[in-house]
């Protein structure tokens, strides 16, 4: 993964075209980028990030911020009952027990 002006890029190498590409992950909007090297993919995210601001600038937009690692989960209720419970034996947050238990 690439970070760059708090954006991830992830990337992937296909060997048949022998390129790396990727795709700024957690937006709304679609930001790609390619090269044939690690240097030229670095570089290719980093145009495609700076391009993408001077877009929204231009427009009069607000570019999309990056993922804040913030999310809400809907899960059943007998489901979270469970979570709770573990969290409690373990003496954590629900917080805390999911990134544990997400981190494993």
């Amino acid at each position: 993964m690439l970070k760059y002006k708090g954006y991830t890029g992830c990337v992937v190498y296909d060997d048949e075209a022998r390129i790396f590409h990727g795709e700024v992950a957690a937006l709304k909007a679609v930001i790609t980028f390619q090269g044939t090297t690690v240097d030229e993919i670095e570089q290719a995210f980093k145009d495609s990030i700076d391009d993408y601001i001077d877009w929204c600038k231009e427009r009069g937009k607000e570019p999309e911020k990056p993922h804040s690692g913030k999310f809400n989960l809907r899960m059943p209720p007998d489901l979270y009952v469970k979570v709770v419970a573990h969290a409690a034996q373990e003496r954590l947050s629900i917080n805390s027990y999911i990134l544990k238990r997400l981190s494993a």
